[in-house]
């Protein structure tokens, strides 16, 4: 799917502040409000774009503390990854979770009070699943996130991808 520069324009703005009116997002991309209108509307429906979401500040949300801990299960076959990836998915300390490749199957990323919440999210919810052989746990000191996501350029090639 091709993207021209003014749907890069309004995805741009949109991350930029997904809250704004369409009135505003037209005047800021230099068309006509029922012009932004259809475009984002098809933005949406092609997938482009997801959702709109609150960014939340983790300190201010009681969960300052972060840690990104690998995880290998056993046996690695596709019930057992699909099944634990659906089980951590819907963990309530997690806030990131990647399958990945190498030593480990899952990258995990969860924010939680303290150092304990880290150590009870291990022992506690980690040790009860009988597919884990192997974990450990990286404690961050700072999560710095980009604040957009850049469309790739047109002349690149993409390749399909499922994201969650």
């Amino acid at each position: 799917m091709e993207l021209d520069a003014l749907d890069r324009a309004l995805l741009r703005e949109l991350q930029n502040d997904a809250r704004q009116t369409n009135r505003e997002l037209a005047a800021r991309t230099g068309v006509a409000p029922s012009t932004s209108l259809e475009r984002v509307r098809l933005l949406r429906e092609r997938g482009v774009i997801t959702g709109y979401h609150a960014a939340l500040d983790l300190d201010v949300a009681g969960r300052p503390v972060q840690a990104l801990i690998s995880v290998r299960v056993r046996p690695p076959a596709r019930p057992v990854i699909e099944g634990f990836r659906e089980w951590a998915a819907r963990l309530p300390e997690v806030i990131g979770l990647f399958v990945t490749s190498g030593p480990h199957d899952f990258l995990i990323h969860v924010a939680v009070p303290d150092v304990d919440g880290v150590y009870a999210f291990v022992i506690d919810r980690l040790t009860e699943r009988r597919e884990i052989a192997d974990v450990q746990t990286t404690m961050v000191y700072e999560h710095v996130r980009s604040p957009r996501i850049e469309p790739a350029a047109p002349d690149r090639p993409r390749t399909a991808r499922r994201s969650r």
